[in-house]
């Protein structure tokens, strides 16, 4: 008896049971995977591309595509796919409330498979607007994905593997770029008969999850809190955590549950004006515009110029930009690794950082590479410095962050938010760039350091550490920055949890919020 009072006194570590491994790859794989792959597919078969839009005009039409009318051609072809990321994130809140997290992955293959033939057929049905139609559809997958994935995957997780598990979303979009960078090597598929099947292999990782995923548990959280059935949110956390006894657990998503009951599930207009969600949501909405505006997009434009003037070959380019791709599947590795010893905080911080001294030297590199012998290799460093600074914190953090900072009532609308301001953010990168580009030449890089700077001194003084405290704590500590108290209903629990479920022996007034 005396053992056993010890045993629960001691706080339980969640482990990394072999069910909640293989949901985590299955729907990283399945969702993330394809965002990054569809981010880099086009970039090698550009030239292709263009050939076959430029093949279709002149068959239909008996004279040569007009140069202005190719480039709007192919900027739709480009942008079509952060503007169906931006109408996919509108549909995150209203899909994960009906069909929950793991069904709302399931329905959103739809809008890949369906794309992937589309792009796999547009060669023989002899249409570039197919193409462009199917960036727009895959965007919306990727709208959903990147959203309701770190959503599904910061609920399936014990509190103590959150952060890591959290970055494999990341991890998995960096791994979708490589495999997209590699495809495109000429030898493989990025010539003239390979880039219509290359845009259709998107449809592969949605036919895996399509398969597998069915077989993992839907997000416990969202059973218990939203759907209230408590018998299978037990089932499926028992297979998650690999141990029988969950009560603890469950007994702090009820202390949740109870502690916004009053609220309902928020829409995105009530998330907007609620004051107890004020700093949460200036924080998700900071991050994701600095984690867009921060010049990463533009670093990868200008990479191919850098390493030609650096002497690389033109036909060794491709190989360079692998290695960068590689570089960044490693270090979001590495922050898998180290993201719960460090913390969340310190990798958004010196991520930013990095970022923001690598855009200062160079534009210094840029400004004096024509006469400096020297001076290209400084700029070859400085790209993979920023990658590395990037692959750290600004690209992976901001999605755990966005899970953490939220309790489940507004975690939907909140994820519809962060999502929006994402990808209009990408948008807007990738049309303004080349005007920038234009105008301000290198000097451009000064820009994307100070959004840098900015991000990292808004995170400095605001956003707090969010590692290994459960939803509700977290709620606690931003409850007094935004000026209210965070309070449960009356005369369910104790008011004084003192197991593990988030409120140690901290007290909260039975009233609703």
């Amino acid at each position: 008896m005396e053992e056993k009072q010890t045993a629960d006194t001691c706080e339980r570590r969640g482990r990394l049971t072999m069910v909640l491994t293989l949901a985590t790859l299955i729907s990283a794989f399945g969702s993330s995977f394809q965002y990054g792959y569809n981010v880099a597919v086009v970039n090698s078969p550009a030239l292709y591309m263009k050939a076959f839009y430029n093949a279709t005009y002149l068959e239909r039409y008996n004279k040569p595509i007009e140069e202005n009318f190719l480039t709007l051609l192919w900027s739709l072809s480009v942008s079509m796919y952060p503007l169906g990321g931006f109408f996919g994130s509108l549909m995150v809140a209203p899909l994960v409330n009906k069909l929950g997290r793991k069904g709302t992955l399931l329905f959103n293959n739809i809008f890949s498979i369906v794309p992937a033939v589309m792009m796999g057929v547009s060669e023989i049905a002899k249409s570039y607007e197919i193409i462009i139609v199917a960036r727009f559809i895959v965007g919306i997958c990727a709208g959903l994905s990147s959203n309701v994935v770190p959503m599904y995957l910061g609920e399936i997780s014990p509190k103590n593997l959150r952060g890591a598990i959290g970055i494999v979303p990341q991890l998995f979009i960096t791994i979708g770029i490589l495999s997209a960078q590699v495809l495109g090597i000429r030898n493989i598929l990025g010539n003239s008969t390979g880039w219509t099947l290359m845009l259709g292999l998107t449809a592969v990782p949605a036919a895996v999850e399509l398969l597998l995923l069915p077989f993992f548990p839907e997000s416990p959280r969202y059973l218990l809190i939203q759907r209230g059935d408590e018998k299978t949110a037990r089932k499926g956390l028992q297979r998650l955590r690999g141990w029988e006894d969950v009560d603890e657990e469950l007994s702090e998503m009820r202390v949740e549950d109870q502690s916004e009951r009053a609220e309902g599930r928020l829409s995105v207009l009530a998330l907007l004006s609620k004051r107890s969600l004020r700093w949460q949501l200036i924080s998700i909405v900071v991050m994701n515009m600095g984690q867009q505006l921060s010049g990463v997009n533009a670093i990868y434009y200008y990479a191919d110029s850098i390493y030609a003037t650096a002497g690389v070959k033109p036909n060794d380019i491709q190989y360079v930009t692998v290695g960068t791709g590689a570089v960044n599947v490693f270090m979001t590795i590495a922050a898998v690794f180290i993201v719960e010893a460090t913390g969340r905080r310190l990798l958004m911080l010196s991520g930013f950082g990095i970022c923001c001294v690598a855009c200062v030297l160079l534009t210094v590199a840029l400004n004096f590479q024509d006469s400096v012998t020297w001076m290209p290799y400084i700029s070859i460093s400085c790209v993979i410095i920023y990658v590395i600074g990037h692959a750290i914190g600004p690209s992976p953090i901001p999605y755990v962050v966005t899970t953490e900072m939220f309790r489940q009532s507004a975690r939907p609308a909140a994820f519809m938010v962060a999502g929006s301001v994402h990808w209009l953010s990408n948008f807007t990168v990738g049309l303004v760039f080349p005007f920038l580009e234009r105008g301000l030449g290198s000097f451009s890089f000064i820009i994307f350091s100070c959004i840098c700077l900015v991000t990292l001194v808004y995170i400095w003084v605001v956003v707090p550490e969010t590692k290994n405290q459960t939803f509700l704590e977290i709620s606690q500590v931003f409850a007094k920055r935004n000026g209210v108290e965070i309070k449960l209903v009356e005369g369910e629990l104790p008011l004084t949890q003192t197991k593990d479920g988030g409120l140690g022996s901290e007290e909260f007034k039975a009233t609703a919020l």
